[in-house]
């Protein structure tokens, strides 16, 4: 079973990174297409992280997973309506969701630690800043946001590596791969 979750957790994960790394410098409406499949496809492999994450106990990582889907729905909207800016109420929704997740996370992972005192709760607080703040800056198309998916696939890989999971651990790193390129390809076309 843990095989199979690495495997479809992974592989979606990694389609995700291939279709919106790809999408910056196409035609608008390619980048479009190319952008909603790669929210959807994400969305669709986050059960699989939550599983994974969950069995070792990253608790911070899981509830980070679980906790950034409304941000991947923000980014759905974002592309679907061709919109620079998000409806307040859903923008609202995410920011609630994402300080949730946080919280809620980090407090269990230290409740149940007796605080912060091992590398692999570090190696998740750098995925959920990475990811929270990667997916939410993406979703309102800010280049930054790619920066923090650096951040949040090379810890992730590096968690992955300690923890066991090879399959993860090359999938993170070929992710990576797919967001510098991504960031190098949108900070061509925006200048």
């Amino acid at each position: 079973m843990d095989l199979f979750l690495q495997i479809w957790g992974g592989s979606f994960y990694l389609s995700n990174k291939i279709l919106l790394a790809i999408a910056e410098g196409r035609t608008e409406k390619n980048k479009r297409r190319l952008k909603l499949l790669g929210w959807w496809i994400y969305i669709l492999g986050v059960p699989a992280w939550v599983l994974v994450l969950a069995a070792k106990q990253n608790w911070i990582a899981a509830s980070i997973e679980a906790g950034g889907v409304p941000s991947m729905l923000l980014g759905l909207y974002s592309v679907y309506h061709q919109s620079k800016t998000t409806p307040e109420r859903l923008g609202l929704f995410a920011k609630s969701v994402t300080y949730a997740a946080i919280t809620l996370g980090v407090g269990y992972s230290i409740y149940i630690n007796g605080g912060i005192n091992s590398a692999t709760q570090l190696l998740e607080i750098g995925v959920m800043v990475g990811f929270l703040l990667g997916s939410y800056l993406l979703a309102l198309n800010h280049l930054s946001g790619w920066l923090f998916f650096v951040l949040m696939n090379g810890s992730m890989a590096t968690l992955m590596f300690i923890q066991d999971k090879p399959i993860l651990s090359i999938q993170q790193l070929c992710s990576l791969c797919f967001v510098v390129y991504g960031f190098i390809a949108a900070a061509r076309t925006r200048h």
